[in-house]
């Protein structure tokens, strides 16, 4: 079984002791509502809590293997590109998560995209407070909270 098939798993048991056991120390989590990783074991498995509990009928739909360069160092690694479906709030999202590995076969990066922007945006208020509720994530002031779009003139 390899690194995806056991990440596929993982997720859809919702066992984050599995995922714990398939990511490197120093894992970087590219997410599609924040500039920069989320980085380390202990902050992307706290993550995944908040995404298992987010997420609504969460169904990989797709995959393919090969290689991608990294962000991390621009490396070519052994990669996976998995194809998901889900639901967040009354907004469905599809995606892809693109999963990086070491030699030994670990997460080393991971990165997911989703459409449409509205669907970013339910995902990123969602997942925002989920990480404030566990403690991962200070409360933002009011005046962090910055509009997706610009208003209308006119």
């Amino acid at each position: 079984m390899t690194t995806a098939d056991r990440f596929r798993a993982a997720v859809d048991n919702r066992d984050l002791t599995a995922l714990d056991d398939l990511f490197t120390e120093d894992i970087r989590f590219y997410s599609p509502v924040k500039f920069t990783p989320f980085e380390g074991k202990p902050m992307v498995l706290g993550l995944f809590g908040v995404l298992l509990r987010t997420f609504k009928d969460f169904r990989y739909v797709g995959d393919y293997t090969g290689t991608a360069q990294t962000s991390t160092d621009g490396t070519a690694a052994e990669s996976a590109v998995l194809l998901f479906r889900a639901g967040v709030g009354d907004k469905e999202i599809h995606g892809i998560d693109l999963l990086h590995f070491d030699d030994d076969g670990r997460i080393k990066e991971f990165t997911v995209m989703v459409r449409p922007q509205s669907a970013v945006h339910a995902l990123g208020e969602a997942v925002l407070a989920g990480l404030v509720a566990d403690g991962l994530a200070p409360a933002p002031a009011p005046s962090d909270t910055v509009p997706l779009t610009a208003p209308r003139r006119g």
